[in-house]
């Protein structure tokens, strides 16, 4: 887009419930009505260090909010991160610090570790060593890995990468209690760490847990 714009005045959206420890500071994440043929026009208001959960009935578009923010999926609305716009930037630098992790992640490589350059695979194994995830399954062939490690595998590869914003989607749905409340503490690290976070699970209790918040998700209706 040609046209940079500023963003609009914050109002109250009554969609979204928001509160956490930088509620008064600028938002990191800034979207106005975000959405597409299937996501009603959404406002997002997403500070550092928090984490809002994104809620919303079987088919309301929660994935679709996600791809949408991270200019994964085309449609409409603005987004800012730290005050630049996202019309202003190009794309593959927005995907990099608007970070979008799919449940079932992509992989291109034979092994976890072949995906993390020489100078980050030692921070790697240690990420996954707090996952519970030996460095021998980082190198073992992704084939043997069960989906619940692929998934805390995903997470490490997202972490990594140290995105100022992360947006997870339903990231231990295959995942036992252990490694469910291994991955929440060291989320609650980066968060505490001024990573932002937009979060998609079924998991009440872990919205209580993690969430400062939630923002609901609308299907667009039928014209």
């Amino acid at each position: 887009m040609d046209h940079i714009s500023s963003p609009p005045p914050l109002l109250h959206a009554p969609h979204a419930s928001q509160q956490g420890p930088a509620a008064s500071s600028p938002p990191r994440l800034r979207a106005h009505a975000i959405g597409s043929a299937v996501v009603a026009p959404t406002d997002v208001s997403l500070q550092a260090g928090q984490c809002l959960v994104v809620e919303g009935p079987s088919g309301a578009g929660k994935t679709r909010l996600l791809r949408l923010l991270a200019d994964l999926d085309e449609g409409q609305g603005e987004a800012w991160l730290d005050g630049q716009a996202r019309s202003a930037m190009p794309a593959p630098q927005w995907r990099r610090q608007v970070l979008y992790q799919a449940a079932e992640p992509a992989w291109w490589e034979a092994t976890v570790m072949a995906h993390f350059p020489a100078d980050r695979q030692a921070r790697a194994a240690m990420l996954a060593q707090r996952l519970a995830l030996g460095e021998d399954r980082l190198h073992a062939d992704l084939a043997q890995l069960s989906t619940g490690e692929r998934q805390r595998a995903a997470l490490v590869r997202s972490l990594l990468m140290q995105p100022p914003v992360l947006l997870l989607d339903e990231p231990t749905s295959a995942l036992d209690a252990a490694n469910v409340a291994r991955v929440e503490e060291l989320l609650r690290d980066f968060l505490g760490q001024g990573m932002a976070l937009l979060l998609v699970t079924h998991a009440q209790e872990q919205t209580r847990r993690l969430g400062h918040g939630t923002l609901q998700v609308v299907r667009r209706s039928a014209p």
